[in-house]
Parts: C-alpha cells; structure tokens; sequence
C-alpha cells in the first residue's frame, strides 16, 4: 500500500456516526494491541481554546525536557499535522502502516454498520503512533464535547475544559449547562478539572467533580480589553492577565497561581489566549507532578512565549496590516474583534469563508464592522456559497460586498484595493485561512530529473500513483518544479501544461481537503506559455503564475550589499571554547582567537563566526554569562576586521551583547526558535542565519523519520521565516541552513547536500555548515582525515549555487569555492 492510497481509505470513512460513545475506537486499538492503555495522556476540551490550550500546553511540556505526542484538528494543509511528535508530524510510512494493520478489521466492520469514523480513526492512529515512540504524555485536543469523543477511550491523568458556549447542540444539548456537563466528562480520577469556565457553566461542572479555576485578574480587569471574571466575587486559583502589546505580534501576560507566577511574552494575542495559556500552565504542573517532573517557571515563560499557532491572530505584513485568525464562530469572531481594535488602520477589507453548519448572522454581527466584505467558497465540501454569505453581510452590514471563485482569489482581490494604512483581515473558518496562507507559505521548488532514477524519486516522494510514474519518468527532462496546491487547482495545472506541451504529474491524494503535490516539467518555453495562460485566469491563477516565474528565477528585487551577494562566501569558524569537536581549546585565549580571525580574513574569509559555545554530541551547557564573556572581548577587538562578524549563538542575551560589541550578523542553530533571539536580530537591524535542528547541542540519540528530507526541512524552515518576518526582519536579512548532522543521519545529510538548490525556493540565501562533520564517515573519513571531503563538498555547494559555507579551513575551502566558479554551468532548457 502507498501512502495515497491509505490516505483515501481514511477520508472515505464517514464523518459522523448516529451512535454516540468511544466503543468503536476501543474497539479499533484492541487491534493494535491497546497501545492507549499504556499512554500517560491529557485530555483538552472546550467550545473555544482548546487547540491553542493543547499547542501551548505541547510547548511548555517540551521546555520542560518531556518528549510529548499532540493531536489537534483540524490541520491546516496536512492530515499528518494532526499528530506530532517533538514537534515532527507522523512520518508516511506510519500512516501506511497503520490503515495496513486495520484497514480488515474496518472492512469487517463496516459490513455490520460499525465502521468507525474518520475522527476515530485518526485518533487511535495517535495513539498508536504516540505508543510506538514511547512519549513520555500524548496532549489530545477533544473534538466534540467530552463524554462521547473518541479521545475519551484514554484515562487522562489532567484534563481541561477551557470554555464552554453554544456548539453543536444537536449533539451536546441545547443549553451551555447541558454542553459543560458533557464536556466535563474529561475530568481525570485523581485530579482536578482545570477549567476558565464561568457562569452557569462553572457552576454545572462543579456539580460534576472538583476543580480548578483559570480566570482573568479582577484587579486587572479595567486595564484589559475584557470584563472581570463572573464568579459571584471568588477570585479565580490562578489569575491571567494580559498587560500590553509589546509589538505588532506580541503582546505580554502575567500568570499567578498559589505558589507560582510567570511574566512572558506571547504570540497568541488577546485576554482569552492569556487565559488559555493559564489554563495550559496550571496543566502542566499536574502533569510534572504526577510524573514528578520539574515544570519550572521558566519552562512555563518559554513555552509561552516560543508557541507556533499559525493561522490565530497570524500577522503576515504591516503595510497594510494583514491579519489571518481561523475565528469559526460568534464567540470568537467576537475577542478577534476585540483583538483588532487594539490596531489603528483606515478602511477594513474583510475576506470571509465559513462552513453551512455555522451561525453565519451571528458571526457576521460579531466581526469587527467592515467597509468592504469579499466573500469567498474554501475548496471543501462543507463551505458555505460566497452568494449566501454576501447575501448576509449585504443585510447585517453596510459593507460593499464581492464574490470570488477562490479564497487566494478574494485575498488578491483585498489586497489590490487596500491602501498601505488599511487592513486585510481574512476569517471565518481555519480553512479560510489555510488557503489563505498559501500566499505565503507554497514555495514551488525547482528540482534536478538528469535521470530516470532521480525523476522516479521526485514523483515517488510526490506521492504519484505507480502508473503514472512509469509514464512520466522518462520524460522530466527539462526544468522541473514541484509544489502543492489545492486539488481544483491541481487538475488545472495538469491540463493547463500538457495543452502547452509540457508533462504534469500529480499526487494520488483524491479525497482529502488539503494540499496534493504537483510535478511539473517542460522547456523554458513550455513554462513561459504555461505562467502566460495562468495570468489570464482568476486571482488564484495569477497568483500561482508569479510563484512560478519567480521559481524559474525570474526577478527577485535588487540585492543587498552583503558578501554572498557577489558568488559563494566562506564563512571562517572561530570558536572560542574548551570542547567544540574539531578545533575546541586552540583558540579559548583572546590573542589567540584575534590572529586566528585576522589570518582567516586575509586567507579570503568574507565572515569570521565567533562561537562560544559548543553543539557537539555530549557537550556541557554553558551559561549566558559564560559565553558573553568568551565572545565580547574578541569580538570587540575585531573592530577593523577586513570581514564581517558572526556572533554564533543560540541565546538572545548573548547575541544581544555580541551585537552591541560589534558583531555584524547572528549565526542561531536552533533556527530563530526563541522569539527573544527574533527581538534582538530585528531591534539591531543585522542579518541572521535560520537552521534547521531538532536539537541543540546535537542529540545523537534523538532522530526523526524523515519521509523526504528535503520537503520536511523546507517546510519548516518556511515557517521560521515567516515568524522572522512577523517579528520585523526583512527577508533580504534571513539566510537559511539546512543544518546537516543537526538531527540528521548521514545519509540523510548527503541528500541535502545533494539538492541544495532546492532551498532557492524560499527565497533567500543559503548557508551550508559541513565542516569535518560526523557524516563523512559515511565515505571513510574519520575524525583526522575530514579535511578533503569537506573541500569536496564546498565545491558541490558552491556549484549548486550557495551563497556562504561555513568551514574551519579557510584556505583550502576558498579554492574550492574559486574552482567551482570558473567551471561554465549551463541550465536545460
């Protein structure tokens, strides 16, 4: 079975059942063993904050040292986002391997009428999969209700009801005490219910078990954007507040509970994020007690303040103001309002999707009011008609309202008539936004097909039936590109190239609501016929024809003034530490550190990167104090260094005073990952150097899966960029590193060497950091004989066209990068 194939046998599934209860998922894990029974899980239900609640929680868990599983819904372009493990989605391969194990036993089920739903189906591949990596808590979000959610089969040792409001009373009742008792089910046997219910709600799961309250600070409560907790005058267990906006995408929350208090910055904006993150840190602390785990302070401000919730209160540009938020209902259409009114804008541009079964009045009468509605169908089978929605927003407000065929249409549409000092906001649904970030986030990626195997490869990791792939293979090429796109969107590429004489190939994904992967191969003419034809359709379409052109390297601004501007640069490593793996203690002395950057620079070193700090396997951690002190006095003395200077850290503190001692630019292994570095690169102004890691220092014990390196680096290293960009760093200051041995075995680290010209796709320069690396004992070089394959593979990257390499030999790697460049490369047409 091929993973397309298992990803279609899911979808068909059924999406509810009239029989309520977890006996069918019971039913389904008995199959594979139980695995849930095995899991120490959290249960995180709620009408609203429930996902934000479990990412948070997630995040917090992970900052306290415990591998954690999350399962969330819905995904925003992947079914495997849904489950996470370290922060990873669950590999293909895993997917395939468990619809292969259950799919008889569905068969045989649904020949009685008990075929499990979708939803169910999903959750006991987390829990299975959760199982197999030995987590040490699976985070589960709830997905409808509590009593009768198939995430109920596990024994929770914390549970949470963030909120409760009016939701699928067909199901849940008709009355917001009827829908908390339901989801007050999830309380665990040995805990209490953490909840930032109020009202008649908190009154009604009191009635069903212990608790404790999450509430926002009533002495604080005139300060903020929301009114003081209902509790009958009871001040909440742990109070929330959030203080201020500290920028464009950041704002500060205070956290106190009886014993413990936090001060952080959070992505998640709003009073209701801060309670969700009250809610999910008051979680944590059970769970670090029942597993007698430290889940410190500082844990919790981190966790906090580095979660990744795309798609909630998402800024992606400030001229004008672009702000996605999957708001899905009255109640959060309502704080989105709020949220909003804290920006000062001129006109409002309202793009709007949502699905039939939604309140669409209520939601349309809690939005903030808009000067103009473009309304829009997302590509799945529940969406709302744009008609109907204008037909609302035509009688519930004074908006001038138009319909697109897209939702990438009707965000093009909002954009082409906003002013620099307008806002675009576009909601109503997470699959509004999904296809709204697509604007963003589809980076169509050129890939090299010399042969047949390797374009076997590019269509076999693109999920191509087997059929297909035989008749394409042999005829990608010329230039091919690869990219995902929605599947109406699919079938027009497909045709759109073949009429113009080129090949198309596409993913054997037919059903899901999500992206399917694209090949597309041709001559240069082929693609320019192909961009042309796209120009002269919808707003989707020209869109898509300008990632295109820019993917074939047609105009992409004017350059900076930076060294990897002009060819390859090398970047000269200087560490300045006791224990780094190739040259620790030769340069800890300053002295010695200075003539070793002096010599480097005139041996051709555009950038010397000072290090203090070492990310070997095993290495000891060193404290911020320690690693200011090993880099700022050489770097001070570097002053009239004929080269750039990189501080290379992973802590914003010391980066921070590298920058104000002289340093040029930031060198972060762990990718920007801590929004205090994001702060400090954007309030200095310096380039940066975003990598890839799973880890840092390296854990040699902890891998991941990977299903296609490449595609799964790429992917997250398209998100870091945007958090970059959010946090005000221009894109033109961003280069990124796929970071070889950082999570990666050697083979592995060999394919991204081998396709570095893929990551061109995002936009900004690359770095390679290969320097007498572990991998090259994959071809027999030990520890004293790295020199030669490390110069070997300064000469790949410089003719796949990278813009820095990061080495210790300077001189020797600078003559590879000179040999490479006057070797005479020419393209395929």
């Amino acid at each position: 079975m091929e993973y397309h194939e298992a990803v279609n046998r899911l979808e068909r599934l059924r999406r509810l059942r009239p029989k309520l209860g977890t006996e069918t998922t019971a039913s389904l894990l008995s199959e594979v063993g139980n695995p849930h029974e095995q899991l120490t899980a959290v249960q995180v239900a709620g009408s609203n904050g429930k996902g934000s609640t479990a990412r948070l929680l997630e995040r917090v868990l992970r900052e306290a040292g415990l591998d954690v599983g999350l399962y969330t819904s819905p995904d925003l372009n992947d079914l495997r986002e849904r489950v996470q493990v370290r922060g990873q989605k669950i590999p293909k391969r895993e997917v395939v391997r468990f619809v292969e194990e259950t799919w008889p036993s569905i068969v045989d089920r649904s020949v009685d009428g008990d075929a499990p739903t979708f939803f169910e189906a999903f959750t006991a591949l987390a829990l299975w999969h959760f199982a197999r990596e030995e987590v040490d808590v699976a985070v589960l979000e709830v997905g409808i209700g509590g009593r009768y959610d198939a995430t109920s089969v596990v024994d929770p040792i914390a549970a949470a009801v963030t909120s409760v409001s009016l939701e699928h009373t067909d199901i849940l009742g008709s009355t917001v005490e009827e829908i908390a008792s339901d989801k007050a089910h999830v309380a665990p046997a040995d805990a209490p219910l953490v909840t930032g219910a109020t009202g008649a709600a908190l009154e009604t799961i009191r009635e069903r078990t212990d608790v404790v309250t999450v509430g926002i600070d009533d002495e604080a409560a005139p300060e903020t954007d929301a009114p003081a907790d209902r509790r009958g005058g009871e001040r909440p267990d742990v109070r929330v507040r959030e203080t201020e906006m500290v920028s464009i995408a950041e704002s500060s929350v205070s956290l106190a509970g009886p014993d413990w208090a936090v001060q952080t910055t959070t992505p998640l904006l709003g009073t209701h994020q801060a309670l969700n993150a009250g809610v999910a840190a008051t979680l944590a602390r059970q769970v670090g007690a029942t597993l007698d785990v430290g889940v410190t302070e500082r844990a919790i401000a981190a966790g906090v303040r580095n979660v990744h919730w795309p798609g909630r209160f998402e800024v992606l540009s400030r001229e004008p103001l672009v702000v996605l938020d999957g708001a899905h209902n009255p109640d959060a259409c309502e704080k989105l309002a709020t949220v909003l009114d804290r920006y000062d804008y001129d006109e409002l541009h309202l793009v709007f999707g949502a699905m039939r079964d939604k309140d669409h009045v209520a939601m349309c009468r809690s939005l903030p009011a808009a000067d103009r509605a473009v309304l829009a169908e997302p590509a799945v089978g529940r969406a709302q008609s744009a008609e109907t929605l204008a037909a609302v927003f035509d009688r519930e407000t004074a908006a001038r309202t138009d319909q697109c065929e897209s939702v990438l249409a009707a965000v093009d549409e909002a954009l082409r008539t906003a002013n620099p000092t307008d806002c675009v906001l576009v909601t109503g649904s997470l699959y509004t936004v999904s296809e709204a970030r697509d604007r963003w986030t589809r980076t169509p990626t050129p890939v090299r097909t010399p042969s047949t195997e390797r374009a076997r490869s590019v269509l076999s990791r693109a999920d191509v039936p087997a059929r297909p792939r035989r008749e394409c293979a042999d005829r990608l090429v010329h230039r091919t590109i690869r990219l995902r796109v929605r599947r109406a969107e699919a079938a027009e590429l497909n045709e759109t190239m073949r009429s113009a004489g080129g090949w198309c190939a596409v993913s054997g994904i037919t059903t899901a609501d999500e992206h399917v992967a694209v090949v597309v191969s041709g001559t240069r003419e082929q693609f320019r016929d192909l961009v042309r034809r796209l120009r002269r359709r919808s707003g989707a379409s020209r869109h898509l024809a300008g990632q295109l052109n820019r993917a074939l390297g047609v105009g992409s601004g004017e350059p900076s003034a930076y060294p990897w501007n002009d060819g390859t640069a090398v970047m000269g490593i200087l560490n300045v530490t006791p224990d780094s793996f190739h040259d620790g203690g030769e340069y800890d002395a300053v002295d010695a550190a200075v003539a070793r950057a002096e010599e480097m620079a005139a041996a051709g070193a555009a950038i010397v990167d000072v290090g203090g700090e070492s990310t070997r396997p095993g290495a000891d951690p060193v404290s911020v104090a320690e690693e200011t002190e090993r880099v700022r006095p050489v770097i001070e003395r570097l002053d009239d260094l004929d080269a750039m200077v990189s501080v290379d850290t992973r802590k914003p503190a010391v980066a921070d005073a590298a920058l104000a001692a002289g340093a040029d630019m930031v060198n972060d292994v762990t990718g920007l990952a801590d929004a205090a570095m994001r702060r400090v690169v954007a309030d200095h102004g310096v380039p940066a150097v975003v990598m890839h890691s799973l880890s840092a220092p390296v854990d040699p014990d902890r891998g991941y899966d990977y299903d296609d390196v490449v595609d799964d680096v790429l992917e997250t290293l398209t998100e870091r960029v945007l958090l970059a960009e959010r946090a005000g760093i221009d894109r033109s200051d961003l280069l990124v590193d796929p970071g070889l041995g950082f999570g990666k075995r050697a083979p592995e680290s060999f394919e991204l060497l081998d396709r570095l010209d893929e990551f061109r796709a995002l936009g900004t320069p690359v770095m390679l950091g290969h320097s007498h690396k572990s991998m090259f004992e994959h071809v027999g070089c030990g520890p004293d004989a790295r020199l030669a394959p490390t110069v070997a593979a300064t000469a790949l990257a410089a003719e796949r066209g990278v813009d820095v390499v990061r080495v210790h030999d300077v001189p020797e790697n600078v003559a590879a990068v000179a040999t490479a460049e006057q070797t005479t490369r020419t393209g395929p047409e």
